[in-house]
């Protein structure tokens, strides 16, 4: 038995510390974790703006991280599920309380339980994508908004009550609605554009070049209307697919077939 026992430890054990951690990826993912949590600090001290930005960059190094192990082939188990650790506080926790201490404390039980709703949809919007990972044909869309989209929705709109010095208090309901809105939709159904077929080390048309330039001018004009726009369009865009689709289907239901008299 001793015997056995000294041959079982002296085999090779697969350590974390042995295999060692990609750095380049979990750079970005470390950038986006302190982000999150940097905007929680500045929400406390009542220093909203500083908050939302924090959440945008976050959003913006999580959408690297992922990039950058794929095209320096640096994935590895550890990184994705540090990934989804870090966007549970980024694009979770970090929002519901941004938004809470904003403006939903002032509404009592309504306003934490609207706060809760959306971190507990972020929590199973990422517990989902993570088990669908292997079984999803289609990956040129989500299935339901994606956390970092919806975490930006609520980071828009404290950065533009701020930007236009509304006391959030006074959009208590609305920011509710916000709250609400976003973790709903993230585990909803609805479809969202994914743009995973976008290829960054393909040629592309002059163009594209001439369009990336004008959307850095537009949002250099003026980022919390550009940014809480374009997320509020985004955050539609799922329930118009599904309308779309709802229609066409009701189309094709109710076009009847051919009586037998009529087929030539």
């Amino acid at each position: 038995m001793s015997e056995y026992l000294h041959r079982k430890a002296e085999l090779p054990r697969t350590r974390m510390r042995d295999r060692g951690i990609y750095l380049l990826p979990n750079l970005f993912t470390t950038g986006a974790l302190f982000a999150g949590f940097y905007a929680v600090v500045q929400a406390m001290n009542g220093r909203f703006e500083h908050a939302a930005v924090a959440i945008f960059i976050a959003m913006v190094l999580d959408g690297l991280d992922g990039r950058v192990a794929r095209m320096t082939h640096t994935q590895s188990a550890f990184g994705a599920e540090y990934d989804s650790l870090s966007d549970m506080v980024s694009f979770g926790v970090a929002p519901a309380l941004v938004i809470y201490v904003f403006a939903l404390q002032s509404l009592g039980k309504i306003g934490w339980i609207a706060a809760f709703v959306y971190c507990a949809g972020a929590a199973l919007r990422l517990a989902r994508f993570n088990t669908q990972l292997d079984v999803v044909t289609d990956k040129r869309f989500f299935q339901g908004m994606p956390s970092p989209s919806a975490a930006a929705l609520i980071a828009g709109f404290v950065w533009v009550m701020v930007e236009y010095g509304v006391d959030g208090h006074d959009v208590r309901w609305l920011a509710a609605v916000i709250a609400l809105f976003g973790g709903l939709t993230m585990v909803s159904n609805f479809r969202y554009y994914s743009g995973k077929e976008i290829n960054l080390r393909k040629s592309v048309p002059f163009f594209v070049i001439l369009l990336v330039v004008l959307a850095f001018i537009l949002v250099s004009t003026s980022p919390p209307e550009v940014l809480f726009g374009v997320f509020v369009l985004y955050g539609l865009s799922g329930y118009g697919d599904g309308l779309m689709r709802f229609v066409r289907g009701r189309k094709k239901g109710s076009a009847s077939p051919p009586l037998p008299g009529d087929e030539k």
